[in-house]
């Protein structure tokens, strides 16, 4: 996949950077907010705690957007305006608190909104799109709680499937030590999984100051059909709006709209070709 020359993908990750950092307060203030408006809403109208309302019925296969760190305002809304079309969609942005207790819980909070998005699509299915620790929390729901019945195809960007050093030097928070190579979340996500029927295709880069060392970025699993592709030149916050990434995820949206927008007959998601436990790794030419 064509990326950036490492000057220029510096340069441009470094004006991101900048500007991310400016909005990083009001992004949080904004999740803290949206989270308190959605608690006091369930306690003035009586309404439990769980899975929201389902979707309209609609044509496409519903498409869920997982954020990452305090950056659904930056990454989020502008990844569906590229996305958008195609019939593909809904798309469905997902409330997960990234600051919550740990990966595991935030799977869980995941795999309720995954469900009611299917209750409310043309099928049973949905795929998922997870960038930077959202990719984590939505490859824990599919792999280790069940989600692979309802995601036959998960996308991550930029998402530290093997851990990064940088956590290492992060705040000793519980959902960042899961972060840490090595971690007790990240062997259960080696542990085996013969049954994981997604697909999953896995956007990396050379470039990412998040993930260390890059590699890191890969799935390396022998059980999962994982295709790692890598995006040369490109930083962590460059990676989920880069142009061919953006091409290449509408051309696997497409795809999926023809697989997988239809139950099969027998009710089990029809599932990609190719065998289990293929890991291929692509690049930009």
């Amino acid at each position: 996949m064509p990326g950036l020359s490492p000057a220029r993908g510096v340069g441009v990750e470094a004006s991101k950077a900048v500007a991310r950092l400016a909005r990083l307060p009001l992004d949080m203030a904004a999740e803290g907010v949206g989270q308190l408006t959605g608690v006091l809403g369930r306690a003035l109208h009586g309404r439990p705690e769980g899975p929201a309302d389902p979707l309209p019925a609609s044509s496409g296969i519903p498409v869920l957007l997982v954020h990452g760190l305090a950056d659904g305002q930056s990454v989020v809304p502008p990844l569906e305006r590229e996305l958008h079309g195609d019939g593909v969609g809904p798309f469905v942005p997902v409330a997960c608190n990234p600051f919550g207790p740990d990966i595991r819980t935030a799977a869980r909070t995941l795999g309720q909104q995954v469900e009611s998005a299917c209750a409310g699509g043309a099928g049973r299915t949905a795929v998922v799109i997870g960038y930077s620790l959202g990719g984590l929390i939505a490859r824990y729901y599919v792999q280790r709680l069940g989600g692979d019945a309802h995601v036959p195809l998960l996308i991550t960007l930029a998402t530290p499937h093997g851990g990064t050093a940088t956590a290492l030097l992060a705040p000793a928070h519980p959902l960042l030590r899961q972060l840490r190579p090595g971690s007790e979340l990240l062997t259960e996500l080696g542990e085996p999984a013969p049954n994981c029927h997604t697909r999953f295709v896995a956007f990396y880069s050379d470039l990412d100051e998040a993930v260390i060392p890059a590699a890191r970025g890969r799935i390396s699993h022998p059980d999962l059909n994982a295709r790692n592709v890598l995006v040369p030149g490109v930083g962590h916050l460059t990676l989920p709006l880069h142009r061919p990434v953006i091409g290449e995820m509408r051309a696997l949206l497409a795809a999926a709209q023809v697989l997988f927008a239809v139950c099969a007959p027998d009710g089990d998601s029809p599932q990609p070709g190719g065998p289990v436990g293929r890991d291929t790794d692509t690049g930009f030419p």
